[in-house]
């Protein structure tokens, strides 16, 4: 008995990475370095601050995105119960998930040796990299060709540096 349902429980997790959307992902870490650009003058912690921002903004935006799957899950007319609303905030995760590689990279800094302007840009380096490797992990999934992932990494890394653009247009 246990047998099975370590058998079905590992079922339902690779049935979960065959169908894994990661929209969220690249969407996630485009929000993350969004708000690294747009956190403007922090305060007297203002490592703590980043971190906490990045953290919290990705937790309301995953709420959020949660709230508008259910909701039109209602407004379709199916019900909504336990599983479904575990189902979409698994299927959403990911949006939330993207905050932590940037909120650590400025944790981190200080070990680095990074003053705190050092960790933002560092915090948004990471959050383009991720950005860049959420859109390759989809197009393998996706079995897209070499050329298909070439620009699929392409696009999201000229979108990075479109925010990392902004960065020296928007000054704090």
């Amino acid at each position: 008995m246990t047998t099975d349902r370590g058998a079905a429980r590992k079922a339902r997790g690779a049935e979960r990475r065959a169908h894994a959307d990661y929209t969220g992902g690249v969407y996630g870490a485009m929000l993350a370095a969004s708000v690294v650009i747009g956190a403007g003058t922090l305060g007297s912690l203002p490592r703590l601050e980043l971190v906490l921002l990045l953290v919290l903004t990705g937790a309301v935006f995953w709420l959020a995105h949660v709230h508008a799957q259910l909701f039109g899950a209602r407004l379709a007319q199916r019900t909504v119960d336990r599983a479904t609303i575990l189902h979409v905030c698994r299927e959403e995760w990911p949006i939330l998930q993207a905050a932590g590689p940037p909120a650590a990279a400025v944790a981190v800094s200080p070990l680095l040796g990074l003053d705190v302007q050092g960790a933002v840009w560092l915090a948004l380096a990471v959050a383009v990299a991720e950005q860049v490797g959420w859109s390759v992990a989809a197009s393998l999934r996706a079995g897209a060709s070499r050329g298909q992932l070439a620009a699929s990494a392409a696009v999201n890394l000229l979108l990075g540096l479109l925010i990392i653009a902004f960065k020296f247009v928007v000054k704090h």
